[in-house]
This record gives structure tokens, sequence and C-alpha cells, in this order.
């Protein structure tokens, strides 16, 4: 009887019961993703499949204008929520059940918005895609109005999150009761405040940022953005078993795409990106920046998927028009990711190649040589990194004089 007495009083706290939603610290030690940040991420796959596909038949149809916009759009709806759940959830993670149910309600909102992808590209409606990017941020509305509860210090901070999100998720849902013209001009100002909200909130005082946690989740979604690039490689090769008459240069496509993914990759988590997350400004230029990186990183999967269709004849693309698909996501990749994280981590000569690098990928397709130089400058700039390895990690007054600026 009285072990199981000792039991009783020594056993954690039922899961039935819920957690006080009080501040992480950010110096957690062994802080890393949890098992419902990966399940998360997941939908994600989904979304971001779909957002490329519609771009790729939007491209090679030679409509460009129109699938870049629709792109950016729908790019928008997936990385800001993605975004939101992973800052929030670096402060105010509890894992208990109603934390779990809150979550699984933004993963069906995520769900549903893939289903509107299409629409948005195909008709430039946007009532499916409106209608679950909503259902995702009031669910991230209650989280934070549940983190106000025991958010202490932050509580004002959490309060703004709240009453913004849910202020300007009112506005999308006013927005679908415009004509589609002045849903075109107001979709942009949307956007804007919707990316403002971060920013007024934390002005009110910040909430704690685990640096690692947060990197190794902005790490982990371009393993996934990456993995529709292997896809894409995997589909040039599957086409050159089809086509006899393009056989060789699908394989070299094939082959260009894997090793151009393996480098983006190399680049990618070369530098520390804990590092760059410090004071207000420099997280915050992080988090955002970072939008047109996953982009690109999407954007090349649908580039190699357009030259595949360039190399057999299905696309409205001409050859250049067609190579500038593939070379610009990647240059913007490259220089997304030097101006982030890796030009303050390097010595003068990966800040000369990095960049020089990149801008020769982008003119590859008017240079009069091979498609195999962007794999070959890619692979010599990875070769210039594994020579040149991160700078040491700054002291602490160097680290306090980051922070203040």
């Amino acid at each position: 009887m009285r072990a199981w007495q000792h039991r009783r009083m020594t056993s954690p706290t039922p899961r039935a019961r819920l957690a006080p939603m009080r501040p992480r610290d950010p110096h957690e030690d062994g802080r890393t993703a949890s098992t419902l940040e990966l399940f998360f991420d997941l939908v994600f796959v989904v979304a971001v499949s779909i957002a490329a596909a519609n771009l790729h038949h939007a491209l090679s149809e030679g409509d460009v204008g129109r699938g870049l916009s629709a792109y950016a759009l729908v790019f928008f709806a997936i990385w800001w929520a993605w975004m939101n759940f992973t800052w929030f959830a670096t402060s105010f993670d509890t894992d208990d059940w109603l934390y779990r149910l809150l979550t699984i309600v933004q993963m069906s909102g995520v769900l549903v918005l893939a289903a509107g992808i299409e629409p948005a590209f195909t008709e430039r409606d946007y009532t499916l895609l409106v209608l679950a990017y909503v259902v995702m941020r009031v669910a991230m509305v209650a989280q934070w109005l549940r983190a106000s509860r025991s958010a202490g210090a932050a509580r004002r901070t959490t309060q703004v999150y709240a009453a913004g999100i849910a202020a300007v998720q009112v506005c999308w849902l006013l927005m679908l009761l415009l004509p589609s013209g002045a849903q075109s001009v107001v979709l942009p100002l949307l956007v804007v405040a919707e990316i403002a909200v971060p920013v007024v909130a934390e002005r009110r005082g910040t909430t704690p940022w685990h640096p690692h946690h947060i990197t190794e989740r902005y790490g982990l979604f371009t393993l996934i953005l990456l993995g529709e690039s292997l896809l894409a490689s995997a589909n040039a090769i599957i086409e050159a078993l089809h086509d006899d008459a393009e056989v060789a240069r699908l394989v070299e496509l094939g082959v260009l795409a894997f090793v151009v993914t393996a480098a983006l990759w190399w680049i990618y988590f070369w530098p520390p990106h804990h590092r760059a997350i410090g004071g207000l400004r420099r997280s915050i230029r992080y988090g955002y920046v970072h939008y047109f990186v996953f982009a690109a990183a999407g954007a090349f999967s649908a580039g190699i998927e357009v030259e595949i269709d360039a190399l057999t004849g299905h696309s409205e693309l001409g050859d250049v028009a067609a190579s500038f698909t593939v070379t610009v996501p990647i240059a913007v990749f490259v220089l997304g990711i030097w101006w982030l994280a890796i030009r303050e981590n390097a010595d003068r000569v990966v800040n000369v190649a990095v960049p020089v690098g990149a801008l020769l990928v982008l003119l590859d397709p008017v240079l009069p040589v091979p498609i195999a130089l962007t794999a070959l400058v890619m692979a010599a700039i990875v070769v210039v990194l594994v020579l040149h390895p991160p700078l040491d990690e700054p002291s602490d007054d160097q680290h306090g004089r980051a922070a203040a600026h």
C-alpha cells in the first residue's frame, strides 16, 4: 500500500490536465524539434508539392507573370502559417492535449489550403485558399490567448499577437466579398498587415526564442523543399527512359538537378545559423528573408520540370527562358543564405566566391557554354566552403554589440 501511495505522489501530471503555458527557457539544453513539430511539417509537403506543380504548369504554358504572382501569394500563405507556428512553439510549447489539438486543427487547414491552390492559379479564385488560411490563423489566435494567461512579462505581447492576428483575419474574410479586381489591390495590403503583426507585438516585449531550436526547424523545412528537387531529378531520369531522342540531355538534366540540390544542402548548412538570431531586428530579418529562400527552393523543383517539358517539346517557353526557370531560383537561394547566415561567419574568399558564383549561375542561360556550368559552379562553391570553414564563435562582448544593433 505504501509503495502504491509513493508511486501516486511522485507520478507526473496526468496528460488529461493542461499545463500552464509559461514561456520556455531560451537557453534550455538539448532542445530539439518534437515529434508533433515533425508531424506538423508533413502536411506542408503536400502544400509545397501542389504549389510547385501548379507553378510548373503555368510556366510551361508560357503564363509566366500570372504563374509567378499566384505562386508568390500561395507560398506566402504556406510559409507564414508554418513560420508563425514555429516561432510560437519555440516560446510556449507545452505538448499537452489542447496544444496538440489546436496544432492538428492548423494541420487540417493546411490540407484544405492545398486543395485551394489550383483554383488560385487557374481562376484567380482565392475563396478556399483564404478560408483554409483563416482556419489556421484562428487556431493560432487561440494559442496566443491561452499563452497570455501564464506569459508573465510577455502577457501584453501575447495579447497584441492575438488581437492583431484576429483583426487581419476579419479583413481576409471581408476581402472575399469584393470583386476580383479589387481583391488584387487588397491582397498585398493584407500581406503587409500580416507581417506587421509580429513587428508591432514584439516591440511590446519580446517572447523568448531558442536559437538552436528555431534554426533546426528552419533546416528541417529546407530539407522538405530540397526533397521536391530530388523528385524532379528522378523525374528527369524517368522521362529519359521514355524518350530516345533526348535521352542524353534528360540524363544530363537529372544529374544537374541532383548535383545542384546536394550543393544547395551543403551551402545552407555550412554556416552556424544560430548566430544569425540575436535581437529583434536580426531575428525578424532571419525569419522574413527565409520566405525568398524557401520559395526559391520550391521554384527550383518546378524549374526542373519546366526544363523536362522544354526538352521533350511540351513547353511554350524557349530554351533560354526555360533555363532561367532553373537558374533564377538557384541564385536567389544562394544569395539569400549568403546574406542571412554566411557573410558574417565567412572570410573574404567565401564572401567573394558565393555571390560571384550565384551571379554566374544566374547568367548561365545566356552564356555560350553547356548547361553543366551551373553544376560546376555550384560544386566550386562547395569546394571553397570546405577549404574555408566558418569563422570562430564571436566573444561574449561581440555578441552583446551585435544584439544591440
